[in-house]
């Protein structure tokens, strides 16, 4: 099944959303997508996450320093979610470019969380853009 680059990040997202509130399996996640009707996951996707997970402890560093006015813990899931698989991507896609990452994730932010939200999510992925992390 071939899908749209925004709709393979979009499946992304929301299965590292979902692991926000649990430490459950990866592999459990991407079988509960499959049976879902509203998830299409492919071989993408599931790299996508696997590396996000791969590298959690980098990506979080990276968040915490460029979100100075709230810890990991007070950022909302949704936020979090979505900063973790931008800044994967920027740092780890060789084929993404870092405002393309940026703005993927401010358009999935406008679509699930508040304004304010994706404020946010631009601001503290602007800031780490033009740091050169």
């Amino acid at each position: 099944m071939k899908l749209s680059r925004r709709k393979i990040r979009e499946a992304a997202f929301l299965i590292i959303f979902e692991r926000t509130f649990g430490n459950y399996e990866l592999e459990e996640l991407f079988d509960i997508a499959r049976e879902s009707e509203n998830i299409q996951i492919n071989d993408e996707v599931v790299k996508i996450v696997k590396g996000v997970y791969k590298h959690i402890d980098e990506l979080d560093n990276i968040i915490s320093k460029y979100s100075q006015k709230r810890s990991l813990e007070r950022i909302p899931k949704v936020n979090l979610s979505l900063l973790r698989l931008a800044i994967y991507e920027a740092k780890y896609s060789e084929n993404v470019p870092v405002n393309v990452a940026i703005s993927e994730a401010v358009a999935i932010a406008e679509k699930y969380a508040f304004e304010s939200d994706a404020k946010f999510i631009n601001g503290a992925l602007g800031s780490f853009s033009r740091s050169g992390d």
